[in-house]
C-alpha cells in the first residue's frame, strides 16, 4: 500500500555544477506531474515525466530543478570590436588635439569603459552540456525514489490504522450478533408469555413459532451481518495489494449501505450504538482512503 503524499530530494555536485531536485505529491484523482526547472532542460520534460510514471499511479506530483553552475565555465564574453576601435581611435585623436592643453587620459576613460554593456557582452554558451544532462536525469530519477520510499512508509502507517478500524468493525458485529440473538429469545418468551396470559396453558407450539418467526424476520439483520463479514475479509485482501485506493472505495460504499440497513431495522439502542460505533470507523477508513494510491 503507498500513500500519495510524500516528499524527496536528491542533490549532485561536480567542480563546474550544483543539481538539487525536490519532488513533492498530494492527493488526486489522476497522476499530474508538473515540473518547474530552467527553460534550457525543458527537452528533458518528457522523459523525466516517464521517470515519475514509471513509480508513481495517482497523485499531483510537484517537481523542482535547479541547475547551479559555475559562471566562467558556461558563459562567452563577445566583445564589439567596431564600437572599441571606434572609441580608441577618437579618444586617441582627442587627446592629441581636442584636449591636448587640458588634463585628460585616453587610457583612464578605456578602463572605465570595460563595464559599459554596449562595448562588451557576456552571454551563455548554447552548447549542450550532454555530462550535465545526463547527470540531471539520474538525480532526478533518484529524488523520484526517495518520493517513493516516502510514500511506502506512510502507506504502511495507514495500513496499520485500516488493520485497527477493521478490528473495532469486527468487534461491533460480534457486539450486533449477540444482541440480535438475545433479542429473539426475547421475542419468543414475551410472545409466548402474552399468549398464554390471553389463552392458558393451550397453545399450539407450531402457531407460537410460526408468529415468533414472523416478527423476527421484520426485523431480521443477519444477511445484513453475514455480508459485512465477507466485506471484511475481502478488505484483509485489498490491504496486500499495491494499488488499493479505488477498490476500497466501492467496498467501503458497500460497507455503510449494509450498516445503513442494519440501523433501520434495529430498534435497541443496545444495536443502534454499535451501528454508530461502525459508522465511525467506515468514516475512518473513508477519510484515509482518500490519501491512499
Amino acid at each position: 500500500m503507498k500513500s500519495m503524499t510524500g516528499y524527496g530530494k536528491s542533490t549532485y555536485s561536480t567542480d563546474h555544477y550544483q543539481l538539487i531536485v525536490e519532488i513533492k505529491s498530494v492527493n488526486h484523482r489522476f497522476l499530474d506531474t508538473v515540473i518547474r526547472m530552467p527553460r534550457e532542460y525543458n527537452s528533458l520534460e518528457l522523459g523525466l515525466k516517464q521517470l515519475v510514471k514509471q513509480k508513481l499511479v495517482r497523485g499531483r506530483v510537484e517537481c523542482f530543478v535547479t541547475v547551479k553552475k559555475e559562471a566562467d565555465v558556461y558563459q562567452n564574453m563577445a566583445i564589439k570590436w567596431g564600437l572599441l576601435d571606434q572609441l580608441v581611435k577618437e579618444l586617441s585623436e582627442a587627446e592629441e588635439t581636442r584636449y591636448l592643453d587640458y588634463p585628460f587620459s585616453s587610457q583612464a576613460i578605456l578602463t572605465g569603459a570595460i563595464n559599459h554593456p554596449a562595448l562588451f557582452e557576456v552571454t551563455e554558451k548554447e552548447e549542450k552540456d550532454e555530462a550535465l544532462e545526463a547527470d540531471l536525469i539520474r538525480t532526478f530519477e533518484q529524488a523520484v525514489a526517495a518520493l517513493n520510499e516516502s510514500r511506502l512508509e506512510e502507506g504502511a502507517g495507514i495500513k496499520q490504522l485500516f488493520v485497527s478500524y477493521q478490528q473495532e468493525i469486527s468487534e461491533g458485529i460480534e457486539v450486533i450478533r449477540q444482541e440480535q440473538a438475545a433479542i429473539e429469545r426475547d421475542y419468543q418468551e414475551k410472545l409466548s408469555k402474552k399468549i398464554t396470559d390471553l389463552i392458558g396453558d393451550k397453545v399450539d407450539e407450531a402457531r407460537l413459532l410460526t408468529e415468533v418467526a414472523l416478527l423476527i424476520e421484520r426485523g431480521d439483520i443477519n444477511e445484513e451481518l453475514d455480508r459485512l463479514g465477507i466485506h471484511l475479509t475481502k478488505l484483509t485482501k485489498i490491504l496486500e495489494k499495491a494499488e488499493v485506493g479505488k477498490e476500497l472505495d466501492f467496498l467501503i460504499q458497500e460497507m455503510n449501505r449494509e450498516v445503513n440497513t442494519i440501523g433501520s431495522k434495529s430498534t435497541t439502542i443496545e444495536i443502534k450504538e454499535q451501528v454508530v460505533r461502525l459508522k465511525t470507523m467506515i468514516e475512518k477508513i473513508r477519510e484515509q482512503v482518500q490519501n491512499i494510491e
